[in-house]
């Protein structure tokens, strides 16, 4: 019989600790429950329907072959339509199924920082979703973190699991309520791909101006796995801290990071990725795109290569539209002959002659601009599902309304 109480005593000794990056947070101002609630999203006033479409969540269910969605600190909902996929709320895998201990906080520390041990200590729930060996999501796997509690600390853990020879694509919207302004999200979401595996993860961010945002996250791709980790953060969001880590272990194995950013005045986004190249035939690219409209972007990118023949590339643009900072920081680490890495980091505006060009071609000043950013902020993201794409290029499209 597993216990968590390992778990429990190593979070004990890090709840005061900070991390290692972005501001800290006094948990203590936060309150860590709230009341079960039913949550029908189809229900929803038409308001909260169209926050929760922005973060790529389809309130029909019709594209998608499974859902979960936690309201605060409890499940409002699971389910799912395909054979060969598992959804299950965290909790109740702990509960009943001895494997689920293979997975639970093994890339992730618990006391990693107070973030980590706080989602320990005051778990709420999450998801496990899970490709048996060889299937092949037909849609993807939608699951949906609501807000609408005033100044509540939500805590997830998620395990994703694609298994041998599978194919998995899920879809995560992060949603806060029109009513509802401050309060913090903490997510741990581990992640595992076994030999030959492909799994795209795709998560939309459409927070509330004074929140802040902690995830914690890490994946292991095993030989000839593939991990798509992709990110849109466009709407105002007060703070978000992350820096997602993989470890490709098999030969072959492959995972690629891209994340699309627009900060707004006052708010404060320290994001990257790092990636440990650790077989040969590895390969990573990490791309980010990042607009600052007066807020502060910190952009970071860490490629660790032990292995020899493997190959990997970091790029991260930033464009200054209306004030802010802007702070891309790549890295490059080699251990061994043989390894091939590469880094393009650049930070400035849109050119006034740019402008010119295209206003000479019919557009005013600012439909011109809009359409500098959109072009900017499209980032080619090989070996998605077109739906996904869609998805994405859904969202950029209307976070490009307001961020003229």
């Amino acid at each position: 019989m597993h216990n968590r109480e390992q778990f429990r005593e190593k979070a004990l000794k890090a709840i005061d600790k900070k991390a290692a990056f972005g501001e800290d947070i006094d948990l203590r101002s936060f309150e860590k429950w709230a009341e079960p609630e039913n949550l029908d999203i189809c229900a929803l006033p038409e308001i909260e329907r169209e926050l929760l479409a922005m973060a790529g969540i389809d309130v029909t269910e019709k594209e998608r072959g499974g859902t979960f969605i936690q309201k605060n600190t409890s499940v409002a909902h699971c389910s799912v339509k395909q054979e060969g996929i598992e959804v299950i709320p965290l909790k109740q895998a702990l509960e009943r199924y001895d494997w689920i201990w293979d997975y639970y906080w093994k890339v992730v520390q618990v006391d990693a920082d107070k973030y980590t041990a706080s989602a320990e200590l005051d778990l709420h729930d999450g998801y496990v979703i899970r490709a048996l060996p060889g299937s092949k999501t037909i849609y993807p796997i939608q699951a949906c973190m609501f807000m609408d509690r005033e100044n509540l600390q939500q805590n997830v853990h998620n395990i994703i699991i694609a298994e041998e020879d599978s194919e998995l694509h899920v879809i995560t919207g992060c949603v806060t309520s029109h009513r509802m302004k401050r309060g913090i999200h903490v997510g741990i979401s581990e992640f595992f791909v076994k030999k030959k595996a492909k799994l795209s993860f795709t998560m939309i961010h459409n927070w509330a101006e004074e929140m802040h945002v902690r995830p914690r996250s890490g994946a292991i791709v095993e030989e000839g796995g593939l991990f798509l980790n992709n990110y849109v953060c466009m709407k105002p969001v007060q703070s978000i801290q992350m820096y997602p880590t993989t470890h490709l272990m098999g030969a072959g194995a492959i995972a690629r990071f891209y994340s699309i950013i627009v900060g707004s005045p006052g708010s404060v986004y320290d994001v990257g990725g790092r990636i440990f190249l650790n077989a040969p035939g590895n390969r990573a690219e990490i791309v980010s795109r990042a607009i600052t409209n007066g807020g502060t972007i910190i952009a970071r990118g860490h490629l660790i290569g032990k292995s020899p023949e493997i190959k990997a590339h970091l790029e991260c643009r930033g464009l200054i539209l209306n004030g802010g900072i802007m702070n891309a920081i790549p890295e490059l680490e080699g251990h061994i002959d043989g390894v091939e890495m590469s880094h393009e980091a650049a930070v400035g505006k849109i050119a006034q002659e740019e402008i010119f060009y295209l206003m000479a071609r019919g557009l005013n000043e600012e439909d011109a601009t809009s359409t500098i950013v959109r072009g900017f902020l499209n980032v080619d993201i090989p070996g998605l599902p077109p739906q996904l794409k869609a998805e994405i290029d859904k969202a950029i499209e209307e976070s490009n309304k307001d961020v003229m």
